[in-house]
């Protein structure tokens, strides 16, 4: 008898049926369990940001989410933004300002970024710096990412 747990979730706007196991992180569940391979797993540890997706409407570090606690809830990865029509905009504003440079953490960033700039606030500077702060670029690529935000928030310079 299999001690796994079978998780209703709904990822990036499909019902999906997955077993895991209950302390299986969310991270593990998205990556093998459902091929979702834009969440990346940076540290292991919450720090870096390169995991982070959005479940039921917050910005959560999925390496430290229990499949088990992600039961029922709302996900959406880098591969749920976007569509048919091509990319949002934050990740045509990426595009455009060559925020992308190795691309490990891209996903992370993006993903807080459009967390950051839901409800249409205009953000400043500091704001988006703030916003960002849990998200680590190895490759220093900060500034455009900045510029990226910026353009795709509508944030003042």
């Amino acid at each position: 008898m299999s001690d796994q747990v079978e998780l209703l979730l709904q990822v990036n706007g499909a019902a999906r049926r997955v077993e895991a196991w209950p302390l299986e992180r969310l991270l593990d569940v998205l990556r093998h369990g459902l091929g979702l391979k834009g969440t990346k797993e940076g540290c292991g540890e919450g720090e870096c940001g390169s995991c982070v997706v959005i479940m039921d409407g917050k910005l959560v570090v999925s390496c430290l989410v229990p499949a088990l606690e992600a039961d029922g809830s709302s996900i959406t990865t880098i591969e749920g933004l976007g569509g048919e029509a091509g990319l949002d905009s934050m990740q045509q504003a990426f595009v455009d300002e060559g925020a992308a440079q190795c691309g490990f953490c891209t996903p992370g960033m993006i993903m807080a970024a459009n967390a950051l700039c839901q409800g249409g606030r205009t953000m400043d500077h500091a704001s988006i710096r703030e916003g960002l702060a849990g998200n680590l670029c190895r490759c220093t690529g900060y500034m455009k990412i900045l510029a990226a935000v910026r353009k795709a928030g509508g944030a003042r310079p």
